[in-house]
C-alpha cells in the first residue's frame, strides 16, 4: 500500500511539474531555474541550496547524481509552492565571471545565496520566502539569512561542526590509523592557514586552492544557528552515513525554538534506504523517491501561517 501511495504521489508531482511555469534566469553570474506552480496567485517560494561539490540546480555533481533538488522541487511545486534552484560556482565548469578559482572564498557561496534571496524578495511575486539548505547548503543558508532575513529556514542533513573537523571524522572511520594521520595533520594545517605542499596522498587539494578550502573548513554552524530568530525546521535521517545524530542534536540545542524531525530510515540524499549497499546505490538513482514524511514536513512548514 505504501509503495502504491508513493508511486501515486510521484505521478502527481510529475504531472504538476509538467504543467508548471519553469524558466531559466540569471542573477549576476548565477544561473538558476525558477519553477512556479500553475494557477496559484503569489505562492510561497523556497530557495533550494545544494550541498558540497560542483553541484548543479538538480542536486547533481560530476560523479554522483541523486537529483535531490530536482525531486524536492517537483514535490513542493505539486503542493503549490514555487522553487528557485541554482548551479553552484564550479558546476559545469568555472565561469570567468566568478574570477580566479584560487581567489574563491566560502563567503562567495553566501554572497550568491544572498543575491538570490534579494532577487526573490524584490520580485514581489511571492507571499512568503523560505530557504532550504541541504548538507553544506545548510551552512550557506545559516550564514545567508544573517544578512538577508527570510520567513522560514529549513536545514536538511546539515552538519553542526566545522567542515574540516567533519571531514577528519569521516576519514577516521574509513582509514587505518597510519593512513589517517597524515591527512588529519594536513587538514589541521590548512585550517590554521598554512599551505601544505605537496598535499598528502588522498587529499587532492592543490596548494593554490588551500586558502579557499580553509575558509570553508573553518566556518562553524553553531554560532549563526544561535542567532536565528525566525521559524526554523531541522530534518535529519538515521541512515545518513555522512552525519552522526549528534549533529542533529547539536543544531536543535542551539535553537531550542526550532521544529525538528528525525527520520530513522532516511539517508544523506533524503531517500529511505535499508542498508549500506542500498545507501551507496541511492547516490546515483535520480528517480528514487525522496522520504515522503520529509517532503510533507517541509511543505507544511513553508505553507503554514
Amino acid at each position: 500500500m505504501r509503495a502504491a501511495i508513493v508511486s501515486l504521489l510521484l505521478l502527481l508531482a510529475s504531472l504538476a511539474s509538467a504543467a508548471a511555469d519553469e524558466s531559466s534566469i540569471r542573477v549576476g553570474p548565477i544561473d538558476a531555474v525558477l519553477t512556479v506552480p500553475p494557477g496559484v496567485v503569489k505562492p510561497p517560494v523556497v530557495l533550494l541550496i545544494a550541498g558540497s561539490g560542483s553541484t548543479d540546480h538538480d542536486g547533481n555533481g560530476p560523479q554522483l547524481k541523486p537529483a535531490t533538488l530536482k525531486k524536492l522541487s517537483e514535490q513542493l511545486v505539486a503542493r503549490g509552492i514555487a522553487t528557485l534552484r541554482y548551479d553552484k560556482r564550479g558546476a559545469g565548469g568555472w565561469k570567468k565571471e566568478f574570477g580566479r578559482p584560487e581567489d574563491f572564498r566560502f563567503k562567495d557561496f553566501v554572497d550568491d545565496a544572498v543575491s538570490l534571496i534579494e532577487y526573490l524578495r524584490a520580485s514581489g511575486k511571492f507571499s512568503r520566502l523560505a530557504v532550504a539548505g541541504h548538507s553544506e547548503g545548510g551552512l550557506v543558508a545559516l550564514l545567508a539569512v544573517q544578512r538577508a532575513p527570510v520567513d522560514r529556514l529549513v536545514l536538511l542533513a546539515t552538519a553542526a561542526r566545522k567542515q574540516g573537523d567533519l571531514l577528519k571524522a569521516q576519514l577516521e572511520k574509513q582509514l587505518p590509523a597510519d593512513k589517517y594521520a597524515p591527512l588529519a595533520k594536513a587538514i589541521d594545517d590548512i585550517m590554521a592557514g598554512q599551505i601544505v605542499d605537496p598535499p598528502p596522498t588522498g587529499l587532492a587539494i592543490a596548494p593554490s586552492m588551500q586558502p579557499g578550502m580553509a575558509s570553508a573548513f573553518n566556518e562553524d554552524p553553531i554560532d549563526p544557528m544561535r542567532k536565528i530568530t525566525g521559524p526554523t525546521l531541522i530534518i535529519a535521517g538515521g541512515r545518513d552515513h555522512q552525519l552522526a545524530r549528534v549533529n542533529f542534536l547539536a543544531l536543535t540545542a542551539a535553537d531550542i525554538a526550532a521544529k525538528s524531525l528525525w527520520l530513522p530510515d532516511m539517508n544523506h540524499v533524503l531517500v529511505d534506504v535499508t542498508d549500506a549497499a542500498d545507501d551507496l546505490a541511492s547516490y546515483n538513482q535520480p528517480d528514487r523517491p525522496l522520504d515522503a514524511a520529509m517532503i510533507d514536513a517541509v511543505a507544511n512548514f513553508v505553507a503554514q501561517d
